[in-house]
């Protein structure tokens, strides 16, 4: 199998189960390949670990999901795989450069920068 082709199905895979993957483990027995082999050729085509896509897609629509709907902050969290709120926070925080009270808040304005601005991770789109 041609590598863009492993990493596509992978990113297809992420994905379409980006709220119960669990990890680098899953992703490679999905597309029938060493983990290790996987996770090299992954941040070497991409830039990014397994586990930095995962977290990061989560992250993004977690800010997402912020702008768009008015469930509790905490909800969100735990829907995106976070035990606490401050975790929660703290991932948020480093990815969009602002907490996700301030997404919240800031909503009705114009789009977050720092939404716009860390998008640049790869998606299933870009492998069309």
């Amino acid at each position: 199998m041609e590598w863009l082709t492993v990493i596509k199905d992978a990113i297809e895979y992420m994905e379409q189960n980006l709220l119960t993957v669990t990890g680098p483990e899953e992703v490679a027995k999905h597309v029938h390949i060493s983990t290790i082999y996987l996770q090299r050729g992954f941040q070497v085509l991409t830039g990014y670990t397994l586990g930095e896509y995962i977290r990061n897609r989560r992250l993004f629509e977690a800010g997402l999901k912020l702008t768009q709907t008015d469930e509790k902050v905490i909800d969100i969290a735990l829907e995106y795989g976070y035990e606490t709120p401050e975790s929660f926070t703290k991932a948020f925080t480093r990815f969009h450069g602002t907490t996700p009270i301030e997404v919240r808040r800031n909503r009705l304005r114009s789009p977050s920068p720092h939404l716009i601005s860390n998008t640049g991770f790869l998606t299933q789109k870009a492998w069309r």
